[in-house]
């Protein structure tokens, strides 16, 4: 399962930690989109500032075999 984090709202107007937080996610402008493995450190980061972000869960591609 992999996390698609994207950028809502702008991060104007917040404080230096949290665009700081939002740019360790790997997102710069609203509207862009990052895909991380679930982890502690990223659930930290996200819950940090969830006011900005949307989050959803990507499941696994089916590796599919042929057998031919």
């Amino acid at each position: 399962m992999m996390l698609k984090v994207t950028l809502k709202k702008s991060v104007i107007g917040y404080n230096k930690r949290q665009r700081a937080t939002v740019r360790a996610l790997g997102l710069n402008k609203v509207g862009s989109s990052y895909l991380h493995a679930p982890s502690d450190s990223v659930r930290g980061m996200i819950r940090s500032v969830a006011h900005l972000l949307s989050v959803e869960e990507i499941p696994d591609p089916v590796e599919v075999r042929d057998e031919a």
